[in-house]
């Protein structure tokens, strides 16, 4: 790469960079203006580190002939390490429960711990605090990303934190708002692919032949979802959270369908740009290394590769679900009469729909990305001699 084409991929990396930004400042200002975030009106909870622990204190209560429950108080004191009492010294308390299997494994309280407090006419413990922890996490993983990613790494942690950031600062006020979530969601994707891929792979050929394989491969999802919505008759009444966000906003209900209907594509559009990526990058290195392979060749060699990539693609995704539902899972065995009743719970066929829709967008995804390396690398007039 000579010095003016190292000049502009750094002038278009700031481009990049620049009006990402841009749009999510400027998105956020227009979608977050008649919104009042975090309103619930409790007590606030402020974070603090335990200096001393006192005595556990035990309360017994009678529920019944002979049944009694044991309520265990822990006092302690800890420094307050945030808000208005700030620095202060307080005296709190921990409540345990016998009665309760969750509160009976939560940890009893220890010197240095870092807990969340509220003020209810005493201090009382909340929960740990554990962000903290967490964000060691992130940041071994954001040094791993670029020890191993180098250059490529540094952008594609750039891409991650646009990307969350355009989601959680754009899209989800977006929805609150009362605006169109088809639209929203295609503004979502469009901005994650462009953004991601210009930032990790620049303005090339293989960013492109990606780009419209990615764009291929999500609009089959978004196909694939809504004309099964026409036959499933969906709701969106998925749980008990559906309920109380169809209370949040009554002069401008929120649409659950479509709200079901972007959680799919949000799902999908990570698997299918890796595919796309996968098959994209691999063509192109195919077509360095042999400049002179026919179309015929390229696309038998793309095939291989994408079936490959979608025996363990369909997996992932498929498994991804399945493992962010366990514990729904095992609840609706409880209480399901059968496994017919079971299947047809609309939990249950969501989730069904989000890993079936994801795998059929991937099925699309790599033929059509395979046939526009091939147009794009070889060109059209090699295409014609083969």
């Amino acid at each position: 790469m000579n010095k003016h084409s190292k000049l502009q991929k750094a002038l278009l990396w700031i481009i990049v960079v620049l009006v990402s930004a841009i749009i999510i400042i400027v998105g956020s200002k227009k979608t977050t203006k008649n919104i009042d975030f975090f309103k619930y009106d409790s007590n606030v909870t402020e974070h603090a580190v335990v200096t001393s622990v006192g005595k556990k204190t035990i309360h017994e209560r009678s529920q019944g002939t002979d049944v009694t429950t044991k309520d265990y108080e822990i006092a302690f004191k800890c420094k307050i390490l945030s808000g208005k009492h700030k620095n202060e010294i307080v005296n709190a308390v921990q409540t345990k429960s016998s009665n309760y299997a969750l509160t009976a494994k939560v940890k009893i309280v220890e010197n240095g711990d870092r807990v969340l407090l509220t003020d209810s006419g005493g201090w009382q413990f909340v929960d740990y605090y554990r962000l903290d922890k967490i964000g060691i996490l992130a940041i071994i993983f954001a040094i791993g990303l670029i020890i191993i990613g180098l250059k490529k790494g540094i952008n594609a942690l750039i891409s991650l934190t646009f990307t969350a950031l355009f989601v959680f600062c754009v899209f989800l006020p977006w929805i609150m708002n009362g605006y169109n979530i088809y639209l929203g969601i295609l503004l979502t994707c469009t901005f994650t692919i462009v953004m991601t891929l210009l930032l990790i792979e620049g303005a090339t050929k293989k960013s492109l032949v990606t780009m419209l394989g990615c764009f291929a491969g999500t609009g089959m999802a978004a196909l694939v979802t809504y004309i099964s919505n026409i036959f499933l008759h969906l709701t969106g009444m998925t749980d008990e959270h559906s309920i109380y966000i169809t209370m949040l906003f009554p002069d401008k209900p929120i649409d659950l369908v479509a709200l079901v209907f972007s959680g799919i594509i949000i799902g999908a559009l990570g698997a299918i740009m890796d595919v796309a990526m996968d098959i994209s990058s691999s063509l192109n290195e195919i077509v360095i290394h042999v400049p002179d392979i026919k179309f015929t060749e390229l696309f038998r060699s793309g095939m291989r590769i994408g079936r490959d990539i979608m025996g363990t693609m369909s997996n992932t995704l498929i498994l991804a679900y399945i493992g962010s539902s366990v514990t729904d899972i095992m609840l609706l065995i409880t209480y399901s009469s059968s496994i017919v009743e079971l299947a047809n719970r609309e939990v249950i066929i969501a989730d069904m729909l989000q890993a079936l829709a994801g795998s059929m967008a991937i099925l699309l995804t790599v033929p059509f990305t395979v046939v526009l390396a091939g147009i794009v690398y070889l060109g059209k007039r090699r295409i014609k001699k083969a």
